[in-house]
């Protein structure tokens, strides 16, 4: 889904608004903390749905377990070598 800036910051805003129990007096407050982070988003260059965090964790997770992997096939070459 595609977003311009000023329906994301208000469905931000709104939903930071749902998230604090509705209070009265605060829109200012939350459109000026919604508009921080999408300004956040763009710096960081991040999807507004978070897809591209999700795959770089996928993939982060998949190294993580090649390295794993790559440690405990170490570890086990040196006790082998340590036994001769």
């Amino acid at each position: 889904m595609v977003y311009n800036k000023e329906d994301w910051i208000s469905q931000r805003a709104y939903a930071i608004w749902e998230a604090e129990g509705r209070p009265c007096g605060r829109e200012t407050e939350n459109w000026q903390q919604a508009a921080a982070e999408f300004e956040q988003l763009q710096t960081t260059k991040a999807s507004i749905d978070g897809t591209d965090l999700i795959e770089m964790l996928r993939a982060t997770g998949r190294l993580m377990r090649a390295g794993d992997n790559h440690r405990a096939q170490i570890i086990q070459e040196r006790a082998t070598i340590a036994k001769r």
